[in-house]
């Protein structure tokens, strides 16, 4: 699904936030991505997204080479990825189902599959009730699983998480991470970066942790 092959990335100054990374996300694996902050972590889901391009290397999603993508296309590449942010970016002047159906208005689908969508994705996060309510009347975790469900509304085989716990408590942050988990079980695949190392630890996912730029590879201890 991603593949990064020897990938720098080196902002002007000379600052390298990435240095020769190399991993591959199997389609339909879950992971985490760690490290402290300033490691890379925000960088490397930019290059999958292609808000930035690398420096040196190659990167590939779901087979496509996103240095010879143009463009013109990069919206295309985009529609398949779900992209969920620390703080979801909610419009607080539209209603919850608005918010939800913002990536399907802007790709062109009808009013009938948008309301199909929109509440097919707003019960997977436990949000079927709130369709008609301010994103500004919700708590916390609330908004978060808004963002959640407009992430996941155009059906993405990726899905991408920048710090979605930072801003919950424990319990919220295992409610949210456990979303993730569910639609990573149907074949979703996923891809956390995290803080949160006790989080990591529980799920028993593969961790990839990035320091100064430079990526090393935890997998889980399995018992016998």
């Amino acid at each position: 699904m991603i593949r990064f092959d020897e990938v720098s990335k080196r902002y002007p100054g000379g600052i390298e936030a990435l240095s020769r990374v190399s991993f591959e996300l199997a389609e339909g694996e879950m992971v985490f991505l760690t490290g402290h902050s300033g490691a890379g972590k925000s960088t490397l889901m930019k290059l999958v997204i292609l808000i930035e391009r690398t420096s040196q290397g190659q990167v590939f999603v779901n087979g496509a080479n996103l240095n010879r993508i143009p463009v013109r296309q990069i919206p295309a590449i985009r529609r398949n990825i779900g992209v969920v942010f620390q703080n979801p970016h909610l419009l607080f002047d539209r209603s919850v189902f608005d918010n939800v159906a913002l990536p399907l208005t802007i790709s062109g689908f009808g009013p009938r599959e948008v309301g199909r969508r929109v509440r097919a994705a707003l019960s997977k996060v436990g949000l079927a009730d709130k369709e008609r309510m301010r994103p500004v009347t919700l708590s916390g975790g609330e908004q978060q699983r808004v963002g959640i469900a407009r992430a996941v509304v155009n059906k993405p085989a990726l899905l991408l998480a920048d710090e979605p716990t930072g801003n919950l408590d424990p319990d919220l942050s295992q409610e949210v991470i456990n979303l993730f988990a569910q639609f990573n079980q149907v074949g979703v695949s996923v891809m956390i970066a995290t803080h949160d190392l006790g989080l990591v630890e529980r799920m028993g996912k593969r961790e990839l942790v990035l320091r100064q730029g430079q990526l090393t590879e935890h997998r889980p201890v399995r018992l016998i």
